[in-house]
């Protein structure tokens, strides 16, 4: 029986490239190799691949269906090959990280995250606080947390994008509006984003509305979403089987996307925190196709 082939990963890093970059020049300018080196690696890969990667229109060359999902297996490959030799030429970090997270994304987000960071850096400690973004915030100033997730903004912060979420408006599956009725809102204690943007939204197109339930935790949402007690406005991470999402047909308004950052304090005195954030963020940017460069030029 003859082995399969085997995928180049410096023909693959290429690949990555020209789709972050933009174009062939670009992608030979940030691994240093002259454009038609680029050229020809994208050729040896096509071949290995066995199907067309990229696509002439007008000008432009685009990732054809095959480029695009070989490019997101391309990512995965080299994140774990990278993770591999980090583990390996025994460079993980040591000591204790602790890591804020909101409860939306406790279950969803921050888990792939946690997983990322102790294959590579398995002596590692990680010390996990959950809780809400603006008091995870508050922490962070003040030196009890390492870095942490948000949905919430701050310029004098170091962070990037991790995800972005649509916002939803959630119930119970089996609950119904009253027809012609205030809407009942689930509504957490200031301050919180989800709050504004709900009342928000309602204010704006003149629909009528009640405070049927307040609570100072997401724990407290959930379970009056559970009792049927109302709606409310949360990331679509919190949605489960028990759960659905109303929206237009309903005569709700449309709500905005919002992003969750991972957050670190600027100049931080323990190295520690620098060495795992850039791991984190290199990891990251290896695994998340940027928006905005669908299209590949050549000049």
């Amino acid at each position: 029986m003859s082995a399969s082939p085997t995928l180049d990963l410096d023909l693959l890093r290429a690949l990555v490239a020209v789709a972050d970059h933009g174009s062939f020049a670009a992608a030979g300018a940030r691994l240093g190799r002259s454009q038609s080196a680029i050229t020809q690696q994208m050729q040896r890969l096509a071949q290995q691949a066995g199907a067309p990667l990229l696509a002439l229109e007008g000008r432009n060359k685009q990732l054809t269906e095959a480029g695009r999902q070989l490019l997101r297996y391309a990512r995965e490959m080299l994140a774990l090959n990278d993770e591999a030799l980090h583990a390996l030429q025994d460079r993980g970090l040591e000591g204790s990280l602790r890591i804020g997270s909101p409860h939306d994304v406790a279950d969803t987000l921050l888990p792939s995250l946690l997983s990322h960071i102790a294959r590579s850096s398995p002596r590692l400690r990680l010390e996990i606080n959950v809780g809400r973004s603006p008091h995870l915030m508050e922490s962070l100033w003040r030196g009890e947390l390492d870095m942490t997730l948000s949905t919430r903004e701050d310029p004098r912060l170091e962070g990037f994008v991790l995800r972005s979420s649509p916002t939803v408006w959630l119930s119970a599956s089996r609950f119904t509006l009253a027809p012609g009725q205030p809407l009942p809102l689930i509504l957490i204690d200031e301050p919180s984003i989800f709050r504004r943007l709900a009342i928000e939204a309602l204010d704006r197109q003149q629909l009528p509305w009640r405070q049927a339930y307040s609570c100072s935790s997401l724990i407290g949402v959930k379970a009056a979403l559970r009792a049927g007690l109302g709606v409310t406005a949360r990331s679509i991470e919190l949605l489960g089987p028990d759960l659905r999402v109303l929206g237009e047909k309903e005569g709700l308004p449309r709500l905005p996307e919002l992003s969750y950052h991972l957050w670190v304090r600027p100049h931080s005195a323990n190295p520690l925190v620098r060495q795992a954030y850039e791991l984190i963020r290199r990891s990251h940017g290896q695994r998340i196709h940027q928006r905005g460069n669908a299209k590949h030029q050549e000049p």
